[in-house]
């Protein structure tokens, strides 16, 4: 059995000086990065890998989400994952190693949300929230796998938990 987490980026600053895959964090991004790496390591123990977008911005929610994990997982960041379409993202995942059993994908929307969406079991207790909007900034999903990775697409996967920056106590993130 596998774990998948998909974490959107948190919010990042309006980057009109600077190219997109540039834009940083804004601070509300950062202390949300903070606070979901605090639920994240709660929530889900040990990763064997992260898979992370080039973009600054995943970059960054990668580093503050992550601070102080120990052991750190093995951490790939991937330039076919900036801005990947759901079909793309689905390609990365089926290529992941069998022994790498806890996962999470960094990323970007509207790709992660319909990825989220896809993959999703409705009958899922948090299937509700993930259908109910967007799929906002610092938003975490998180599936159980039960098939290999080669075969994600072929099911639909339980939904263990749906967590936002807002659904932790503080601001969307």
């Amino acid at each position: 059995m596998h774990v998948l987490h998909l974490l959107r980026h948190a919010k990042a600053g309006s980057g009109e000086e600077v190219e997109d895959r540039e834009r940083p964090l804004s601070r509300r991004g950062r202390e949300a990065a903070r606070r979901v790496g605090h639920d994240l390591q709660a929530a889900i123990g040990p990763l064997d890998l992260v898979l992370c977008s080039t973009a600054r911005r995943t970059r960054e929610t990668l580093e503050l989400a992550l601070a102080g994990w120990a052991p750190r997982p093995r951490m790939l960041i991937e330039d076919a994952l900036y801005l990947a379409g759901p079909a793309a993202l689905v390609r990365r995942l089926e290529a992941i190693a069998e022994e790498d059993h806890r996962v999470l994908l960094i990323g970007h929307n509207p790709g992660l949300h319909e990825l989220a969406l896809a993959l999703a079991a409705p009958d899922a207790g948090h299937y509700a929230a993930l259908l109910s909007g967007k799929f906002p900034t610092g938003a975490r999903a998180s599936f159980r796998i039960a098939s290999p990775w080669s075969g994600i697409a072929r099911d639909r996967h339980p939904l263990l938990d749906y967590a936002t920056p807002k659904s932790l106590g503080g601001d969307e993130g």
